[in-house]
């Protein structure tokens, strides 16, 4: 029963830590470590270089950015956990190309599309159905350029794994930054918002 019980036990935290975890590209033997950051991680420098589509009210006081990787099950979650607060900040989302061949492509799409979030939406009900996501659009050389630099400056901010967030704190306007995915109300703390009340 000891033994049983052991074996339960870790394999639960195993699973709580991958729920709350970020993705992160395959280690590759031949390819040199992640460097430190080379920029300074701002809002500022996020607000100048970074090209991503807009979730919530474009006239908000407070916006929040969030590097992910179209292929991250991690990033489906934290999708699904801002739209509450959407109310309360406008979310930049900012496509890299990190994880798999598809990554850069269907963050290309995302950019290109008419109606981003809409694309993002079926994305990611695509990516929770185990579906693959969308399929890639046609004459996204632009686009595909733009989530190559967003990946770069992820990488000079030394970040490891996204999903990324950067912020500024609503109360105090401190800089907020957290690599990996959290439930709503954890993603409202981190951010000095407030947690929307249960439907």
């Amino acid at each position: 029963m000891t033994f049983q019980l052991f074996k339960i036990v870790p394999a639960a935290l195993v699973a709580a830590s991958l729920l709350l975890a970020g993705c992160k590209d395959a280690p590759d033997p031949g390819k040199p470590a992640a460097a430190a950051a080379s920029t300074p991680v701002s809002v500022a420098a996020v607000a100048a270089e970074a090209k991503g589509f807009s979730v919530g009210s474009a006239v908000s006081a407070r916006t929040v950015y969030v590097f992910f990787d179209a292929q991250c099950p991690h990033c489906t979650a934290l999708w699904e956990a801002a739209k509450p607060l959407k109310p309360q900040a406008r979310f930049v989302w900012i496509p890299v190309g990190i994880l798999n061949a598809s990554s850069t492509a269907q963050g290309a799409t995302l950019l290109a599309a008419k109606d981003p979030v809409a694309a993002m939406d079926a994305h990611e009900a695509s990516m929770t159905a185990k579906g693959g996501g969308i399929s890639a659009g046609s004459d996204i050389e632009a686009q595909k350029a733009d989530v190559a630099k967003n990946t770069e400056l992820l990488t000079r901010f030394g970040f490891a794994s996204i999903p990324t967030i950067i912020g500024n704190h609503a109360e105090t306007g401190a800089l907020v930054t957290q690599e990996g995915a959290m439930p709503t109300a954890a993603l409202a703390g981190l951010l000095g918002l407030k947690v929307p009340a249960a439907p």
